[in-house]
């Protein structure tokens, strides 16, 4: 469990990882395949490989791929100093379930790591002159239709590519596709937000072009996806005129760590009692410089100014690349 936010680990899948086929009773069955092939059977998430070594200790491979050391002395159950397992709730006595010291240092662990990752992703991007844009918001606010719309209306100005982030299924990356752009899916699972790992395989995999902007479209949640990095030029939050005008204050650590809000599906506050500029208010109350862009993607108002904002970014992406 990640002890950062509380969501489960080790359940993400980038496509590519596996087959899925539909068995005679209907259900969906996922066969991974691996360096053995697919005739080989693999342990789910949360299995271990286990194996003991020569002087008695016994050793697993956690679900991070990293090996674990355990030595038995007796009936006790000791680790080694270097044990670093991710603390499991589940199986800590009531007393260490509650010790805050080791959870904070766990936590701060896990976004140090994090960290280190996502400026490894910053670099690699800046030295190919990518224009990398992490949007996020709540499940709802039109981000996916938002996304589909943009790539419709760029086609042709620039490369493009689209890391999409859900827990289940393809159906974003199905839509971004059908625009033409190039886009790959990543599952989360039990997970609540993409991190700087999931983004490094999922460049790799689908082939970031020199010159280019990357979308990555978080996973809906206004929460856990601003506590991790991803190595993105810069944080857009859309947040649209049907949901709550209080949300900057409600959810203060996504608004106070965006570059742009973006104001969604303007072209229904005929129809609402939205007060737009007292949720610009709050919002910049947390952050004095956020950028604003009202728009609509159905309508199509204020897309222009998006667009012109993009283009602007990439401009200077690829300005710094030449002056490297």
């Amino acid at each position: 469990m990640c002890t950062v936010c509380g969501c489960a680990q080790g359940e993400t899948r980038i496509e590519g990882d596996d087959h899925e086929h539909v068995g005679p009773d209907g259900k969906i069955y996922r066969h991974a395949h691996g360096a053995d092939g697919p005739g080989h059977h693999h342990h789910g998430p949360h299995d271990a490989h286990h194996h003991h070594a020569d002087d008695g200790a016994h050793e697993h491979v956690g679900p991070d791929g990293r090996m674990f050391r355990h030595s038995h002395h007796g009936a006790h159950h000791h680790h080694s100093d270097d044990d670093s397992h991710p603390a499991d709730p589940s199986a800590l006595d009531a007393g260490a379930a509650f010790d805050q010291p080791r959870l904070i240092a766990i936590e701060q662990d896990i976004l140090a790591k994090n960290d280190g990752l996502a400026a490894i992703n910053r670099q690699r991007f800046a030295g190919r002159g990518v224009f990398v844009l992490n949007l996020m918001s709540s499940p709802g606010s039109g981000k996916t239709t938002l996304l589909t719309r943009t790539l419709t209306d760029l086609k042709g100005r620039f490369p493009v590519a689209v890391i999409e982030g859900d827990q289940q299924t393809s159906f974003d990356a199905d839509r971004i596709r059908a625009t033409g752009a190039p886009a790959i899916q990543v599952n989360t699972g039990k997970g609540c937000h993409l991190d700087a790992a999931m983004v490094a395989q999922a460049a790799d995999r689908l082939g970031v072009a020199e010159n280019s902007v990357l979308f990555i479209e978080n996973v809906g949640n206004l929460v856990c996806p601003a506590g991790f990095d991803l190595g993105e030029t810069h944080r857009v939050v859309v947040l649209s005129v049907t949901e709550g005008e209080d949300k900057p204050l409600k959810y203060p650590a996504m608004f106070a760590g965006a570059d742009l809000l973006l104001v969604n599906k303007v072209d229904l506050l005929p129809h609402l009692t939205f007060d737009v500029e007292r949720m610009i208010a709050y919002a910049q109350r947390l952050k004095p410089s956020l950028a604003v862009i009202e728009l609509s993607a159905t309508s199509g108002q204020g897309m222009a100014d998006w667009y012109d904002w993009i283009e602007n970014g990439l401009a200077e992406a690829q300005a710094a690349r030449s002056g490297d």
